[in-house]
């Protein structure tokens, strides 16, 4: 039965310690208030900290994820001044360069040649700007997973023969006044005269690196694209899945060097990016910098912590004559000690939850800030549980040396204490 018996005795001697805590707290209210300063400040530090770094990484995380994670950029690789090569090859991508590529790289789903410039594009009396015009290929809309809400995609004709023909997004239909059904309006895309055949869904993205929204974009075909921009084209591929990208990239990169005819040791002159790459290696930093950062805030929690011995040092010594009357009357020395280790961890709990609030107002402000990018800044469920687990194990360790003090005091000579 005392087996049964010892759980409940210990919570409760717990609890009766903790209501003697809160006791001793309020009773010298301002001196806890300082004492818990320390606490305050390093837990609301870390937690505003770690909630920065997690609305930033939430922000870069999407702004990364909507290119998709699955894809691989080419693009020309320029070492010198000269755009030729030793052998008197052109360093930019050419059209031709990608052909037969899917035969030739399995770990490829689809891809798609683009290239073009910015237009001043107009409808009637209005136009529009440096516009974005790209030239595209049917696949494009594969590639970057955008559907066409009115009107048609690119066909292969359409890329075959150069049509004059396009696709809008809505910013420039509306900027250039077009009816909601814009198919077969005709507009001016610099000197040439474009029919509209569809209009494309507005692409939503993070404003992280750019201004928010997508601004106005027109498609044209990319046979008719590269006899206005010099044959200036690079390459979007998509991988059959993020697990594959290396075998991909590895893939197309023999692909285009046997392609371009390089030889065995010359350096290549096209560059190949993957974005989980860029995935992988920001989810490192963010981490390494998430670390260090709690890190060295955290140096305050230890600050605070040595506070708090100070404190219950001066408290022990207030308190000599009390502690020696409690041991008189049949007091145990394990229950002093639990007394003062509860009453220096409940006064770090305590911190931490008023530095947790603290830490929750600075972000809430923080997030105010125009292009900070902390719109998505939150406190994650374990940086609140370290920063609780922090202040108590900060409260045990820090209190442990006063409250041995206290468990060891004779009773004759704390009762003989002025």
């Amino acid at each position: 039965m005392s087996l049964v018996r010892l759980p409940f005795a210990i919570v409760s001697v717990i609890i009766q310690s903790a209501f003697l805590a809160l006791g001793q707290i309020w009773a010298n209210k301002m001196r806890s208030v300082l004492t818990t300063i320390g606490i305050v400040i390093g837990v609301a530090s870390v937690t505003a900290v770690i909630a920065a770094l997690t609305g930033l990484k939430s922000n870069v995380l999407t702004e990364f994820e909507s290119l998709g994670t699955n894809k691989m950029f080419v693009m020309p690789h320029y070492t010198g001044r000269s755009r030729r090569n030793p052998r008197g090859y052109f360093v930019g991508l050419h059209v031709h360069d990608f052909d037969g590529m899917l035969e030739h790289c399995p770990s490829i789903r689809a891809f798609t040649r683009q290239g073009g410039e910015q237009y001043t594009v107009s409808y009637g009396t209005k136009s529009e700007e440096r516009v974005p015009v790209t030239g595209i290929e049917p696949s494009w809309h594969i590639v970057e997973g955008r559907t066409v809400t009115v009107g048609r995609p690119f066909s292969l004709i359409d890329d075959e023969q150069g049509r004059a023909v396009c696709l809008i997004n809505n910013r420039l239909q509306e900027k250039l006044g077009l009816p909601r059904d814009p198919t077969g309006e005709p507009i001016m895309i610099g000197q040439r005269r474009f029919r509209v055949v569809g209009l494309l869904e507005t692409r939503t993205e993070s404003s992280m690196f750019r201004s928010g929204g997508s601004g106005s974009e027109a498609y044209i075909p990319l046979s008719a694209a590269v006899h206005t921009s010099n044959d200036f084209i690079d390459c979007v591929a998509v991988c059959r899945s993020p697990d594959v990208a290396e075998e991909a990239k590895a893939e197309l990169a023999f692909f285009l060097r046997h392609k371009r005819r390089i030889p065995v040791g010359e350096a290549d002159d096209f560059r190949i990016e993957v974005v989980e790459q860029f995935l992988q290696e920001f989810r490192k930093v963010a981490a390494t910098i998430t670390l260090v950062a709690t890190g060295v805030v955290g140096i305050s929690l230890l600050v605070g912590g040595v506070g708090i011995m100070n404190i219950m040092l001066v408290s022990v010594s207030e308190r000599t004559r009390e502690i020696g009357l409690r041991k008189a009357v049949g007091a145990r020395p394990s229950a002093i000690l639990l007394q003062f280790l509860v009453e220096a961890t409940m006064l770090c709990l305590m911190g931490g939850l008023i530095g947790l609030i603290g830490g929750q107002t600075l972000i809430w402000g923080l997030s105010k800030i125009p292009d900070a990018h902390l719109d998505k800044a939150y406190i994650p469920g374990w940086a609140i549980a370290l920063a609780f687990g922090f202040a108590a194990a900060v409260g045990l360790i820090f209190g442990m040396f006063p409250a041995i003090k206290a468990a060891r005091l004779d009773p004759i000579e704390a009762l003989r204490h002025e």
